[in-house]
C-alpha cells in the first residue's frame, strides 16, 4: 500500500517505471516547518474497503494493515474465514508509532471539549498492537502474534521473527509485515525540529537522495506492506507461487545514542555478518543489498563504512529505494523485504533514483539511476532505526 502502487503488481510496475511516490504534503500547513515534503496516499479511500461501523474503530494505520495483509493472502492464495477460525495462520507485525496520529487529533478535540469528546474506541485505535489484533479478528486467524516497535527497522524485524516462527514448529503459516501511518503536525514536526528530514522547496520527487553528496535528510511517508511466509512443504503442497526463501535474520543494537549511529558501527557489520552466517553462506555470496539508504548523511555514511568492512572494498551492486515511497519508519523494512522477493525472482535490481554523485570508494557498487538485470541466488536487506536498532535479512531464490 504505497503512492507508487497498491497490490503487488502495481507496486511492482511503479518501481519498474523508476515512479516516485512524494510530493509536497497537502494534509496540513508546513508553513513554518523547515520540511515540507512527505510520502502521502491520495488515492486510499477506507470506505471502499470497510463499512461505516467498522470505520469508526479503526485508526487508518490499522485501516492499511487489515488491507496488506488480506493482499498478502490473497496474493499467496491462503483460505481464511472470519466465521471459522483458525490456529493455522499468524501474524507478526510492526510499527514505530501505531495509532499516534489519531491520539493526536483526538487530543486537540479533548482540549477544546473536554473529556465528553473522547471517543469510546480510542483506547482501542492508538496502540501498536491494535494492527494484529485487528488482522486477528477481521480474518480469522488464531495463531501465533506478535507485534513490534522497533523504530525504522520493525518491518524487518516482523519478517525475521516470523521466519523463526516458522522455522521452529511454532506456525505453517504468518503473515509479516509492518503499516505506518505518521503524516499529522506533531507528529510530523517532531522529526523537523531535530532536522533529519529532507528540506527541499522546488522539486520535492528529488527530495530523497539516498547516498548522493547532496543529500538533506529522509522523507517521512505513510506505507504499508505484507508478505505471506509459510513451510516448503505447505507451499508445495499448495502448490504456491513461490518467490523466494528465507535464509538469515539477525537482531541487535548499538546501545550506544538515540539518533547517532555507533562509532565504527561494529553492532550494524555484526547483523550483516550473523543474517549471513544463518544463512550458510560467505560475504562473497551475496548477489544484491537492498540498503537501509535513508538519506541522511549519518546514516548513510555509517552504513556504507559497515558494508564496506563486511564485503572488502569490492561490494555487491547496492541500491537504496527510499527514493521511490520515502521513509515510512516502521514499514519500510517490509516494503524493502516485498522488494527483494520480487528481485530475485525476477533478476532485477531497482535502481536508487536522484543518486547522481557520491563520494563512496571506488569498489563501492551503486546501482544509481538506472536498473540492472542479474541472475540472484542470495540478496541481503538492512534495516537501522533509532534507539540504535540494526536488523538484517538474507533471502534466497528458490529453484524448486
Amino acid at each position: 500500500m504505497t503512492a507508487v502502487g497498491a497490490g503487488r503488481e502495481a507496486f511492482w510496475a511503479g518501481i519498474k517505471k523508476k515512479k516516485s511516490g512524494i510530493g509536497f504534503i497537502s494534509r496540513f500547513n508546513t508553513e513554518h516547518y523547515n520540511a515540507r515534503c512527505a510520502g502521502e496516499i491520495t488515492d486510499f479511500v477506507a470506505s471502499d474497503y470497510f463499512p461505516p461501523h467498522k470505520l469508526k474503530r479503526l485508526d487508518r494505520y490499522s485501516q492499511f494493515a487489515l488491507v496488506i495483509a488480506k493482499q498478502a493472502m490473497d496474493d499467496a492464495g491462503i483460505a481464511y474465514s472470519p466465521e471459522t477460525p483458525t490456529f493455522d495462520i499468524g501474524c507478526s507485525f510492526g510499527t514505530a508509532l501505531g495509532g499516534i496520529t489519531t491520539a493526536e487529533s483526538q487530543h486537540e478535540r479533548f482540549v477544546a471539549e473536554g473529556r465528553k469528546a473522547i471517543p469510546p474506541a480510542l483506547a482501542l485505535q492508538v496502540f501498536g498492537g491494535s494492527a494484529h489484533s485487528n488482522i486477528a479478528i477481521h480474518y480469522g486467524l488464531r495463531g501465533y502474534g506478535t507485534t513490534n516497535s522497533n523504530s525504522c527497522a520493525s518491518g524487518t524485524v516482523a519478517v525475521g521473527e516470523a521466519y523463526r516462527v516458522i522455522r521452529d514448529g511454532l506456525a505453517e503459516k504468518m503473515i509479516a509485515g509492518a503499516a505506518e501511518a505518521p503524516l499529522s503536525p506533531l507528529t510530523y514536526g517532531a522529526f523537523d525540529v531535530i532536522k533529519s528530514m529532507a528540506v527541499e522547496h522546488e522539486d520535492a520527487s528529488n527530495a530523497v537522495r539516498p547516498f548522493d553528496v547532496s543529500r538533506t535528510g529522509f522523507v517521512m511517508a505513510e506505507r504499508g506492506a505484507s508478505v505471506m511466509l509459510e513451510t516448503q512443504d505447505d507451499a508445495l503442497a499448495r502448490g504456491a507461487n513461490i518467490l523466494c526463501e528465507g535464509g538469515g535474520y539477525a537482531l541487535n543494537y548499538d546501545a550506544y545514542h538515540m539518533t547517532s549511529s555507533l562509532p565504527g558501527g561494529a553492532s550494524a557489520i555484526k547483523a550483516m555478518e550473523d543474517s549471513i552466517k544463518e544463512a550458510g553462506i560467505e560475504p562473497k555470496d551475496i548477489d544484491y543489498i537492498n540498503a537501509h539508504a535513508s538519506s541522511t548523511m549519518m546514516n548513510d555514511d555509517s552504513e556504507r563504512d559497515a558494508i564496506v568492512e563486511v564485503f572488502g572494498e569490492k561490494t555487491p551492486p547496492i541500491s537504496g529505494t527510499k527514493a521511490y515511497y520515502g521513509h515510512p519508519l516502521g514499514a519500510s523494512g517490509a516494503i524493502e523485504a516485498a522488494i527483494c522477493a520480487l528481485s530475485i525472482k525476477e533478476g532485477y535490481i531497482a535502481p536508487t533514483l536522484n543518486c547522481h554523485k557520491t563520494d563512496v570508494p571506488e569498489g563501492f557498487d551503486i546501482v544509481a539511476l538506472e536498473e540492472r538485470q542479474k541472475d540472484m541466488t542470495y540478496v541481503l536487506s538492512n534495516s537501522f532505526g533509532f534507539g540504535g536498532i540494526n536488523s538484517t535479512l538474507v533471502f534466497k531464490k528458490y529453484d524448486g
